[in-house]
């Protein structure tokens, strides 16, 4: 299995930084979703959380026994069509079946993160980290035009990925690895978007009140606009979901994802 694994891992002295910022020393983390409101640390904001009775704790048992019911079913019934895929990725480009990345977990956790593999085999991180730049950077003026849109979202016509990566990305197929995340406790059915570790460093404060949930399959963003929608949009969703979480807000975002992965909206 591990020669068949493609791992992205940023360096050392860059998983110390992450790690350092986010669990050494807490950042103030908005309570609301304007971030010129008050805030408070990590620690306060985890107990707020937990007195509303809506934050998707680690320690929630129904919604963890959720995760591993999908999970382990999920594994089991689409094993045929995941040894295909596997099949097709090695028919279609050299390289492993799986990519592998460090992302940024529960409070800032370090996790290794699985993909089916869609890009070509030592393709360079520096096209996506700039396109986070942009994004992060809330550039909405190029936002007005397709033409300026197009700019915006331009990994859509990305050269690094292959014939058959474009079919997985489209039919978001490439995800389904991450039901081994999900089964393994790293990753939660629904919640954020796993964050990249370049991506976390590029954070404002109150983005990183995100990370104090399991990092998710899907969630509120994947089936509200997904790519349509710009960073800050993506962040304020997350924490709209954290704030109003509840077992029956996952169970209808995860078949709110079935109708949008059926239509392929905002998949590319």
């Amino acid at each position: 299995m591990p020669d068949e694994i493609a791992r992205s891992e940023p360096n050392s002295d860059s998983e110390s930084s992450i790690e350092s910022a986010l669990m050494a020393e807490p950042v103030q983390h908005s309570v609301s979703q304007n971030p010129q409101e008050g805030s408070l640390d990590a620690t306060k904001a985890e107990h707020a959380f937990q007195a509303t009775g809506h934050h998707p704790s680690a320690n929630s048992k129904a919604k963890r026994m959720v995760d591993l019911i999908v999970s382990i079913s999920g594994l089991a019934v689409l094993s045929p069509l995941l040894t295909l895929i596997a099949a097709l990725i090695k028919f279609d480009s050299p390289g492993p079946v799986i990519f592998s990345q460090k992302r940024v977990g529960l409070n800032g956790k370090l996790f290794q993160f699985y993909k089916f593999r869609s890009m070509y085999q030592e393709s360079s991180s520096e096209i996506h980290r700039d396109y986070i730049k942009e994004l992060i950077c809330g550039k909405k003026e190029l936002q007005q035009s397709p033409d300026e849109r197009e700019k915006v979202f331009k990994l859509a016509k990305d050269q690094r990925i292959t014939k058959f990566g474009r079919i997985l990305r489209r039919t978001s197929l490439d995800e389904l690895p991450q039901l081994m995340n999900v089964l393994r406790g790293d990753m939660s059915l629904v919640g954020p978007r796993p964050a990249i570790t370049y991506e976390v460093e590029m954070y404002k404060d109150w983005y990183r009140r995100r990370l104090t949930v399991l990092p998710g399959m899907t969630g509120l963003w994947q089936t509200r606009g997904r790519s349509q929608r710009t960073f800050d949009e993506m962040v304020e969703l997350d924490l709209e979901y954290i704030d109003q979480w509840s077992l029956w807000l996952d169970l209808k975002i995860l078949w709110r994802t079935v109708f949008v992965v059926l239509r392929r909206e905002g998949a590319w």
